[in-house]
């Protein structure tokens, strides 16, 4: 049944791509990153979803009259010129030829997709649309997780989809730390009281999912968050107070087998997990410093453990989005991936400085807030996660590129007439409104 419940989604919106290009968009990111084929256990779990849908929607740029985007920015040059230096590693310096190619098969279908993103969410609506599917692709599974935790009282561990980049429980973790900020985006711009209070019950589920995850490192990714939610928000004594209340819930709610995994973060000298992780940074360190250009990705194997790492029988991944690009990437991939990075922060900086105080356009910058919050997340829990090639963080990126090309063309329109009483914009719209072509 939940085989067929995805067939029939996929096909339905897949007959509306080929006239809006920008639905395929959607299709491609809910598939990429909520898996929902991975819940089912028929012919869905390997249909070629992605791929059909991929095709269409190709199709569709030369069938579609929707408006487009222009798609060179400081933002996407850097992730062309990390395409490009992936591809070489990939193909000419790669340690596991094998393990590479199949990494890189995965990355240039994600930044395919990261592209025409750029080119096709061409307005408010569509980026509207875009952000809910971002947000409840991963949300799903913190509402799910947050009512398993509470089920289980906290004893067992949540879990993403299989065959997934979140498949394990740090991952889903990150993933979800990313997300909570997307869903309190959506909650501070949702007129409908009914739609709030749900989404605030997903931020609560998302964040005691989170937790019962049992991740030591998204413990500590949600203390940042939150203090990051506190230091963005408009009401600061009232989001302090929430923050405080749900942190407090949470952590009385967990079993004390909870707080025993917890408390090896102070003793990570004596954890062997932790001293793995510590054995792949260096093994890293060593292959960039041997061959400056790096191992290529999927590198960190017993043959290249042997060579480079201090202890060459303890054979784990990376476990470090900086650790794992400059290890298969070497010291030009870091560089442009910390690049990215620090265009992401600027490119959501600047939202929040020029539209704060403009009411037309303070949507602009309450999502650049909660974007920081995501790349917080993203940037202290990605410290104990190979995570670098990971789709959600490339859609964030573009999310904040997106509204900033939106937000200015809103400037540059003329005065719209006040909406009429007992009007609204929609939250959340597949219908794309007329702009002006870039």
């Amino acid at each position: 049944m939940r085989d067929l419940l995805v067939f029939g989604i996929v096909v339905w919106f897949l007959l509306q791509v080929f006239t809006r290009a920008h639905i395929g968009v959607y299709l491609w990111t809910w598939i990429s990153l909520m898996n929902p084929h991975r819940l089912g256990w028929g012919f869905a779990t390997t249909f070629p979803f992605a791929m059909l849908i991929g095709v269409v929607t190709l199709f569709s740029l030369f069938t579609s009259k929707e408006p487009r985007n222009k798609i060179w920015h400081p933002e996407t040059v850097v992730i062309f010129l990390l395409v490009l230096w992936v591809s070489l590693t990939t193909f000419v310096f790669a340690l596991n030829p094998n393990g590479a190619y199949s990494e890189w098969d995965r990355f240039i279908k994600i930044q395919v997709f990261i592209f025409l993103t750029v080119l096709l969410i061409s307005d408010k609506a569509k980026l509207d649309g875009f952000i809910w599917v971002l947000a409840l692709s991963i949300g799903f599974y913190g509402i799910k997780g947050g009512i398993f935790t509470i089920m289980t009282g906290g004893g067992a561990r949540v879990w993403g989809p299989s065959g997934s980049f979140i498949a394990g429980n740090n991952e889903i973790a990150l993933a979800l730390l990313m997300c909570v900020p997307l869903l309190r985006y959506l909650h501070l711009q949702e007129p409908r009281k009914w739609v709030k209070h749900g989404l605030g019950v997903a931020i609560f589920l998302c964040m005691l999912a989170i937790v019962g995850t049992q991740s030591r490192g998204a413990l500590l990714g949600i203390m940042a968050i939150g203090l990051f939610l506190w230091i963005k928000s408009r009401n600061k004594i009232g989001t302090g107070m929430l923050v405080l209340a749900a942190g407090l819930t949470i952590l009385m709610f967990m079993p004390d087998t909870w707080w025993e995994r917890m408390n090896t973060i102070k003793t990570y000298e004596e954890d062997d997990s932790a001293q793995t992780r510590i054995n792949a940074w260096w093994v890293a360190w060593n292959v960039a410093k041997a061959t400056f250009v790096g191992g290529g990705a999927n590198m960190f194997i017993p043959s290249v453990y042997a060579k480079y790492a201090p202890d060459p029988t303890r054979v784990y991944d990376a476990h470090s989005i900086y650790f794992e690009m400059l290890g298969e990437q070497g010291y030009p991939g870091f560089f442009l991936f910390m690049l990215l990075g620090w265009l992401f922060w600027r490119r959501s900086g600047s939202l929040i400085k020029q539209y704060k105080n403009d009411p037309e356009r303070k949507w602009a910058a309450d999502l650049g807030a909660m974007l920081q919050v995501s790349f917080i997340g993203y940037a202290v829990s990605g410290a104990f996660l190979g995570l670098a090639y990971f789709d959600y963080y490339y859609d964030l990126v573009i999310t904040a590129l997106i509204a900033s090309i939106i937000a200015e063309r809103q400037a540059d329109a003329p005065t719209s007439q006040p909406a009429k009483p007992g009007k609204r914009t929609p939250g959340f719209s597949l219908t794309p409104h007329r702009i002006r072509n870039t």
